[in-house]
């Protein structure tokens, strides 16, 4: 089953927060214990996660470690292990847990009358001061490695 959603396709919902929100998926949209990519026109694909206490988060779709796709990780409290190398990331903030190190943006999200959204902005942007993943094909090198 397809869980990607496009923020370009989703409609504003009436009861939207505030014209600065975009509507994604209502919260019964998103698997509990699971995710929804969300596809940009601008940027990396980012992953709403709904927890079994129904708490909605929502981070960019890439772990800081090797790039992988922590919309496919396993979701726990407010966290997700990444699944390349269980790597965990708390989905509040988009940080690893201790002891590794690296954070993926996360994103401001609003729940209101069982809709989510996300903001409008934070959408638009391209996630340039994301940081590069530490190891892995989409880490950055330098002119020295």
């Amino acid at each position: 089953m397809d869980t990607t959603v496009s923020a370009a396709e989703t409609s504003d919902a009436a009861a939207a927060p505030a014209a600065g929100w975009q509507r994604i998926c209502r919260v019964d949209d998103i698997p509990v214990l699971g995710a929804r990519r969300v596809a940009r026109a601008r940027g990396m694909d980012v992953a709403v996660f709904r927890n079994d206490r129904d708490q909605v988060f929502a981070v960019l779709d890439r772990c800081p470690h090797k790039g992988g796709p922590l919309s496919q990780g396993i979701v726990f409290g407010t966290s997700v292990a990444c699944p390349l190398h269980n790597w965990t990331i708390a989905l509040d903030t988009g940080c690893a847990q201790a002891p590794d190190e690296g954070c993926a943006q996360a994103f401001r999200v609003r729940v209101d009358a069982g809709e989510v959204f996300l903001d409008r902005q934070e959408l638009a942007g391209l996630a340039l001061d994301a940081t590069a993943p530490v190891a892995g094909p989409a880490c950055r090198r330098s002119a020295t490695d």
